[in-house]
């Protein structure tokens, strides 16, 4: 092992030359390639990294979990490699699914990670009320894990993990699939840990502003660290480069593809009522008719995705001659949907007095709206707000206990299944089939949808092609990164050009690159006539939506486009708030009033 300074003695992680691959040539993958790295004790640190960047990997190795093939480890002083037992023992784990028993209650899985762990009895009592009074949590410990919430699920987790106290604390992307209300309450408790018991935590994310609560930041790559420093560190180079452009009259999209054609730009993303452009360096805005711009703070993300895109293009510039052949094949493919653009906006879901029940529970209570052709509707809610409920019944999974609902002019009480060769369907947990190839895959789906044998080919072919999956044909499911395994889903979901999209958090978990190219098809989709509704716990992505509803206890508590839904939640004390700042006002609120029925 490498000799330790005085310094390095003090510090929680010290890996040098890490490397860790899994599988044989010609199909072995490189997982974590010369990490070294040093992680400060009593701080959040922050693991970003895009799908596949080895995050999870690297988290185990630290945790013991698994042996490296060649570098050192020191965790907390002791010899991961050598002696992982010791350090399993030493440190708190909470991978991205944890292991709760959903058929004990709260309190059960206490006691049992309790015995787990080793905690004396007369410990336990004063350790308990600790971590609920903590979690939130002290009401429900008669509740059976199974009937709890996402964002309770996590904090049950995170305490079931905390039963001993640990000087490290590895968390493994926690706030995955929870929505904003739970991550801040997530934060809060972790940031109350390092201040209260001078934890120290090392903490993977997919949520980049969640990155910008970190002292310091390692970044990851293809198992390769490509910096590590504070936020402001990463950004201090993009001052002078951020700006927000707007032109009144102008779709926020269509303005963002105007943009993202522009030479000078390097990023555009929509950012509440402003398009935020990332420039290339020493560039001034382009001027464009009517366009209007503004200097913005840079963000992480901003730097994040500045990294990986100038990492795309040196690949692209190696690979040049194979890549323009590939972009002129697919070109010549038929991309485009049989929906042509339509003019006519008229209602194709009609929603009213929508009510489920599950014995004498009320999921969802007499809910109305309508969605129109062509257009981007969001579906938002807590966690437990009765918004999969929604879903599922207007994609026909689940019959309505009451009301109306209308799918493409078909009432689906009486023909669900004429509706649904109309939707295409892409679920929260990936539901492809994963011992079968993409290609497999692919012919399932188009046969169950009743392609011919011609089509079916022709629509194969542009799946293939439109999602950057001909390099995986012949790839198992199972082995696919996750942004991979996304492109793959939604491809399966338009092997039958439906005129309704159903996307049910289609990018939880996945890089921003990946979340960009999602959106961009989306977009084309809507423009192109195709109908889409999603539901997501990325607040900035609910800014996509022409109009989205925001559900609370199985009512609608907001309702309108984006800008309406943040002028509801305008207070003294947020005269401007983002559509995170919205939704937490108004889900917070005490007896929120039920929102006024949506124009149909």
């Amino acid at each position: 092992m490498t000799p330790q300074s005085a310094d390095d003695q003090t510090l929680a992680i010290i890996a040098d030359g890490i490397h860790k691959s899994f599988g044989k040539p010609p199909r072995r993958t490189e997982a974590v390639v010369d990490v070294s790295l040093r992680v400060v004790p009593g701080q959040v640190t922050g693991l970003i990294g895009p799908d596949g960047a080895g995050k999870t990997t690297l988290m185990r190795l630290i945790a013991g979990l698994l042996t490296p093939d060649s570098g050192t480890l020191t965790v907390l002083g002791l010899d991961a490699v050598a002696d992982p037992l010791t350090v399993q023992a030493s440190i708190g784990y909470m991978p991205q699914h944890f292991g709760l028993y959903e058929d004990l209650t709260v309190q059960e899985n206490l006691n049992l990670y309790a015995d787990l762990q080793g905690l004396p009895p007369d410990q336990r009592a004063a350790r308990f009320a600790q971590l609920l009074h903590m979690t939130g949590l002290a009401p429900f410990t008669a509740r059976l894990a199974g009937r709890l919430s996402g964002g309770m699920k996590q904090k049950l987790g995170l305490a079931c993990t905390l039963v001993r106290p640990p000087r490290l604390l590895l968390l493994d992307e926690p706030t995955v699939g929870v929505d904003p209300v739970s991550r801040r309450e997530l934060w809060a408790i972790v940031y109350q840990l390092v201040a209260d018991e001078g934890m120290s935590v090392l903490l993977s994310t997919a949520y980049l502003d969640e990155a910008e609560r970190c002292k310091e930041v390692i970044l990851l790559h293809e198992g390769r660290v490509l910096g590590k420093g504070t936020p402001a560190e990463f950004t201090a180079h993009l001052t002078g480069r951020v700006y927000g452009a707007s032109r009144p009259a102008t779709i926020r999209r269509h303005l963002q593809a105007e943009l993202q054609k522009q030479s000078v730009v390097r990023d555009a993303i929509i950012d509440g009522d402003l398009v935020r452009v990332l420039l290339d360096e020493n560039a001034q805005p382009p001027e464009l008719p009517g366009v209007t711009w503004q200097p913005l703070q840079p963000r992480f993300e901003d730097a994040f995705v500045l990294q990986l895109r100038e990492r795309e293009s040196q690949q692209h510039r190696k690979n040049q001659e194979h890549q323009e052949s590939k972009e002129s094949a697919v070109a010549a493919l038929p991309t485009t949907p049989k929906n042509a653009p339509v003019k006519n906006r008229e209602d194709i879901i009609i929603v009213s007095d929508l009510t489920r029940r599950f014995g004498t529970f009320i999921a969802v209570d007499a809910i109305s709206f309508s969605v129109q052709r062509g257009e981007i509707f969001g579906l938002l809610g807590a966690n437990g707000a009765g918004k999969s409920t929604t879903f599922r019944m207007l994609c026909g999974l689940l019959l309505p206990s009451a009301g109306k609902l209308s799918v493409a002019g078909v009432d689906l009480r009486t023909a669900a299944a004429k509706a649904r060769a109309r939707i295409g369907y892409m679920s929260q947990k990936f539901a492809l089939y994963e011992v079968l190839s993409v290609r497999q895959n692919l012919i399932f789906f188009a046969k169950a949808y009743g392609l011919n044998r011609q089509r079916r080919a022709a629509r194969i072919d542009w799946a293939l092609a439109e999602f950057g999956l001909t390099n995986y044909s012949d790839t198992s499911c199972g082995l696919l990164p996750l942004g991979f395994k996304q492109r793959l889903a939604m491809a399966c979901a338009l092997m039958h050009e439906p005129d309704i999209l159903f996307l049910d958090e289609p990018t939880s978990g996945v890089d921003p690159i990946e979340r960009r190219a999602f959106w961009q098809r989306i977009n084309q989709l809507a423009d192109q006539g195709v109908t889409i509704m999603i539901t997501t716990h990325f607040m900035d992505e609910a800014e996509y939506c022409d109009r989205l509803v925001i559900m609370s206890q199985g009512d609608i508590l907001a309702a309108g486009s984006p800008k309406d839904v943040r002028a509801q939640a305008k207070s003294p004390e947020q005269p401007n708030p983002n559509m995170e700042d919205a939704f937490i006002a108004l889900i917070s609120t005490p007896n929120a009033p039920k929102a006024p029925r949506p124009s149909q």
